[in-house]
């Protein structure tokens, strides 16, 4: 058999000798502009795609608070404790209360909602099916030496880069911002094993684990309603960080930003950074404003917006008992 013909092999094919010089060249030249058009087709056809992709407007979210029904999870050596099954749910549900409160265009699914244990595969579909962009699943952790402590974010693999950003971007809010020690980020050779939920999920996914539950002062912490606050919001602000970062066509502002009273907390003379440690046991997001003013104190900074005075004074007392003893109610 022979060939097929190529510019290599052209002027080698069997009949080229008997073709006339001018007859090799139109062939030549023939076979070249095919190839052209050939190209500009594909290359239409790419664009035309690319051009009319539909934009993402809505991201959404699987939380998965790991455990529950007939397996608690971790026990804390104080039986005064909740098991871990009942601290993930906690925590669960006020993450995705401050996605609810604080950003828009999210549409949240969670694996439980109670006190029931979905299968491993259950987890796995749910976020599968419905085509998810995050699957955070919740846990708290647990070891045989009591002094062990810390949090972590599991991945399944370092190939896994948005999951590697996102696990990155956990581990630096539970230090900077929730003021845990952070034990980094894991994956299966730190394990020595894979995790279903990570390895059969087909979008960034992340395990957290929030603190042994075997160190007494840590099982202290992550049985607070304060604790699980803090916990819930570097967790929460964490995604809020890589949502803006993945999908920057997506509006995510905060869905508050149109009530009528808000929460000043302090004024400086210079800029301070919103992600400061001094406002890290506080549940909302600060914003920094720059005022027009001749006075020294150049910026104000405020937390949450309410559409009633009154829904900020019930809020105040908590701020002022989260390191502000000054903040006081203020019109937007």
């Amino acid at each position: 058999m022979f060939d097929a013909i190529s510019p290599t092999n052209l002027f080698t094919f069997p009949f080229g000798k008997i073709l006339s010089a001018a007859f090799q060249s139109a062939l030549f030249l023939l076979y070249f502009c095919s190839m052209r058009y050939v190209l500009l087709i594909l290359l239409f056809g790419l664009t035309c795609s690319v051009h009319f992709a539909p934009s993402k407007t809505r991201i959404k979210v699987v939380i998965d608070p790991g455990h529950g029904g007939n397996d608690p999870g971790h026990l804390s050596h104080s039986s005064k404790f909740l098991p871990e099954k009942d601290i993930n749910l906690k925590i669960a549900k006020l993450v995705g209360g401050y996605i609810n409160k604080y950003l828009s265009n999210v549409d949240i699914y969670y694996t439980r909602t109670d006190d029931t244990y979905p299968s491993l595969d259950q987890r796995v579909d749910l976020a599968n099916n419905n085509n998810v962009d995050y699957f955070i699943s919740i846990h708290c952790n647990g070891n045989a030496k009591k002094s062990v402590h810390g949090t972590e974010s599991h991945i399944h693999n370092f190939d896994a880069r948005q999951s590697y950003k996102f696990a990155l971007e956990l581990e630096k809010q539970f230090s900077q911002r929730a003021g845990r020690y952070s034990r980094g980020v894991k994956n299966n050779d730190d394990r020595a094993h894979s995790i279903q939920v990570l390895k059969f999920t087909r979008m960034t996914s992340v395990l957290v684990e929030c603190g042994f539950m075997t160190n007494h002062s840590e099982a202290a912490y992550l049985n607070s309603s304060y604790g699980q606050e803090i916990l819930a919001s570097a967790i929460f602000r964490a995604f809020r960080t890589r949502a803006q970062a993945d999908f920057p066509t997506v509006s995510l502002l905060e869905t508050g930003s149109s009530g009528a009273y808000t929460i000043q907390i302090l004024s400086s003379k210079g800029p301070i950074d919103t992600q400061d440690a001094s406002f890290r046991k506080l549940e909302s997001p600060v914003k920094r404003i720059k005022l027009n003013t001749s006075n020294s104190y150049k910026y104000k900074y405020v937390v949450g917006s309410y559409s009633t005075k009154k829904e900020a004074e019930g809020e105040l007392a908590k701020v002022r008992k989260n390191g502000f003893p000054d903040a006081i109610v203020v019109e937007n």
